[in-house]
């Protein structure tokens, strides 16, 4: 197998129609907020111009952006995270992902995955269909459970309620990649909900709130690994992942020059010296999306499918 690119420079993403807090996801995420004023379509006005803002300097930074809209009904408020359903492999492979809150399941879109290869000319050549996991209540929510990194195939996973071992291990098995897991927590011992909120891996470099993981051998495991193959490790700490620092992704451009993403309260957290050895890697982008953030307990990263389909050849 082909060596994989850790950096895409083709994102998916998906307009929101009935963007709201979502009731279902909220006793697994604790980056949801309770105290919101603003009405169900108040969020959603607020959440396609945060949408379109996000889209705008992502495009400005060098990156291709395919929008899709989403669909009315069935109602999805959580759709404009797409990297939660589904991820996009250089070999060709889709795969599909079981999700734990019911109305989250049907974000699952074949008709994009199949207008990417009609319409934009990707190569599909093998879907993976992890969903049935979900009748056992085994669950794994694609890179919102799984931080990948992708040139050496490991993935790095947090359990919790929305990331389970089964499925782990089936994802793992397809794809043939090796699984370093862990537990890890909030300041408040509460389970952290998916991995990307507590950590991002880019090209050459890693940010973790690596505090969050209480356990010195499982804490050690992870840091000695990504020391191992060869990647700066960047701490942040429990006030800065909540601030969605641990929420950033690292893009290609079209000229091959290296961008990361992330929400501009995230960007306002790091600390100078974390800029500057983040800037050491890639040039630094962000756009507000307070609404989006403190309604869905998402960030900019859960808005980014990663696609790194082959083109086909004409």
């Amino acid at each position: 197998m082909n060596r994989e690119p850790q950096c895409a420079s083709c994102v998916l993403m998906v307009r929101p129609v009935s963007f709201h807090a979502n009731p279902l996801t909220r006793d697994s995420n604790a980056f949801m907020k309770d105290d919101l004023d603003l009405s169900e379509a108040q969020q959603q006005a607020a959440a396609v111009r945060e949408f379109d803002g996000l889209a705008k300097t992502l495009r400005d930074a060098g990156i291709d952006v395919l929008i899709f809209e989403d669909t009315r009904a069935p109602a999805t408020p959580d759709s404009v995270f797409p990297n939660n359903w589904v991820s996009f492999h250089a070999d060709g492979t889709v795969v599909l992902y079981p999700m734990m809150a019911e109305n989250r399941r049907t974000e699952r879109r074949m008709d994009i995955v199949e207008a990417l290869s009609a319409d934009f000319k990707f190569k599909v050549s093998r879907v993976i269909d992890l969903s049935p996991h979900e009748s056992d209540a085994q669950f794994l929510e694609s890179t919102g459970s799984l931080v990948l990194d992708r040139p050496n195939r490991i993935a790095y996973a947090c359990i919790s309620p929305r990331t389970s071992l089964d499925a782990l291990g089936d994802f793992a098995q397809q794809l043939d990649y090796d699984v370093i897991s862990f537990d890890a927590v909030d300041r408040d011992g509460q389970p952290i909900y998916h991995t990307n909120v507590m950590m991002a891996h880019g090209d050459g470099f890693a940010v973790i709130c690596d505090e969050s993981i209480k356990d010195e051998s499982q804490r050690a495991a992870v840091l000695g690994k990504l020391q191992q193959c060869g990647h700066e490790v960047i701490s942040i700490n429990f006030t800065q992942m909540e601030q969605f620092a641990g929420n950033m992704l690292e893009l290609a451009d079209q000229q091959g020059g290296k961008v990361l993403a992330m929400s501009q309260r995230a960007m306002d957290s790091l600390a100078t010296n974390q800029r500057e050895r983040l800037a050491g890697h890639a040039k630094l982008v962000s756009s507000p999306i307070n609404v989006i953030e403190d309604s869905a307990g998402g960030s900019v990263r859960c808005m980014l499918a990663e696609v790194f389909l082959p083109r086909q050849q004409i």
